[in-house]
């Protein structure tokens, strides 16, 4: 295994660095969607927010975060 692979000096599972894989996923097809297709057009959410796709990823990976920190 080369060494930038080994993530022994930190006590990951794998459904942490599952975790961590999908959101870079998310984060490389969003730029990628926002290069192919610029603006998203802001929607008028539930909240009374205005936002875009980066701002529902955001705040999507917010609560994510929060969830699995709580748990």
């Amino acid at each position: 295994m080369p060494h930038w692979l080994d993530l022994t000096w930190m006590a990951w599972t794998w459904q942490t660095a599952t975790f961590f894989l999908v959101i870079f996923a998310l984060l490389c097809a969003m730029t990628v969607w926002e290069w192919a297709s610029p603006g998203g057009g802001p929607r008028h959410g539930i909240l009374g927010l205005d936002t875009t796709r980066g701002d529902r990823l955001f705040i999507s990976l917010l609560g994510s975060a929060s969830s699995i920190l709580d748990g």
